[in-house]
C-alpha cells in the first residue's frame, strides 16, 4: 500500500515547517503499518496555477500527479492563514481537479478507491474550516474520506506560538493523527477488497 503526504507549507526547504512537524506523526504511524509513505513538499515544485494536469512549460505537477495515480493514501497538509487552507492547499487543489474528468483502466473515475485526510495547524483558530474546506474539494474529486480522517494544532484565539514553538495539547492532536493514519490504512484496505465500481 501507498500514501501521498503533500505539505502545503508555504516554506521552501530547508525552512522548519510547523505543518510537516506534526504530518510526520501520521507518516510515522502509517510507515509502521506498513505503508509506503513519500512526502512532497510542494513550494519546492514548480507548480504553476491551472486546472490541466500539464500545463508544460517545466510544470513539475505531472509527476506529482503520477504520484497520486500510484497512491492508496492521500493526506494534504495545510498551515491556516487568515482562517483559510494555505494558497499552495488552494493551488493543489485547483490542480487536482483535472482528475474529475479523468478514468483508469477499469472505467472508475481517477479518485475512486482512494482515500484522503488532512492535517492543518496554525497558531490562531479555524482549523476545522480548514478541514471542512480541504475534505469537501477531496469528496468532489473522488476520494473516499473515512470517519475521523484528520487531526489538527493550533494555540487559540489569537496570535501566538507556533507548534513547533511549544507543546501545547500536542499529545492530543498527535494521537489524534494516529488515529487518523489507522482510520485511512482501515478504509484503504477495505476499499482494495471491496472496490467502488465503475460509474454507469
Amino acid at each position: 500500500m501507498r500514501a501521498l503526504m503533500l505539505n502545503c507549507t508555504l516554506k521552501p526547504s530547508p525552512a522548519v515547517s510547523n505543518t510537516q512537524a506534526l504530518a510526520d506523526v501520521v507518516v510515522k504511524s502509517l510507515k509502521e503499518k506498513g505503508v509506503d509513505t513519500e512526502v512532497v513538499r510542494v513550494v519546492d515544485r514548480h507548480v504553476p496555477p491551472g486546472v490541466d494536469t500539464d500545463l508544460g512549460d517545466g510544470d513539475e505537477w505531472p509527476r506529482i500527479h503520477e504520484l497520486l495515480l500510484d497512491s492508496d493514501i492521500l493526506i494534504i497538509a495545510t498551515p491556516t492563514w487568515l482562517g483559510q487552507p494555505s494558497s499552495v492547499a488552494k493551488l493543489v487543489l485547483e490542480r487536482m481537479d483535472a482528475m474529475i474528468s479523468e478514468t483508469k483502466d477499469d472505467g472508475t473515475y481517477a479518485a475512486y478507491n482512494k482515500v484522503a485526510g488532512v492535517v492543518v495547524t496554525g497558531n490562531e483558530d479555524g482549523a476545522h474550516h480548514v478541514i471542512a474546506e480541504v475534505a469537501g474539494a477531496l469528496v468532489d474529486i473522488g476520494f473516499t474520506i473515512p470517519g475521523q480522517a484528520w487531526t489538527y494544532w493550533n494555540m487559540g484565539p489569537g496570535p501566538g506560538p507556533s507548534y513547533t514553538e511549544t507543546d501545547h495539547r500536542h499529545e492530543w492532536s498527535e494521537k489524534t493523527g494516529r488515529t487518523m493514519a489507522a482510520n485511512l490504512f482501515a478504509a484503504a484496505t477495505a476499499l482494495r477488497a471491496n472496490p467502488l465500481p465503475p460509474a454507469s
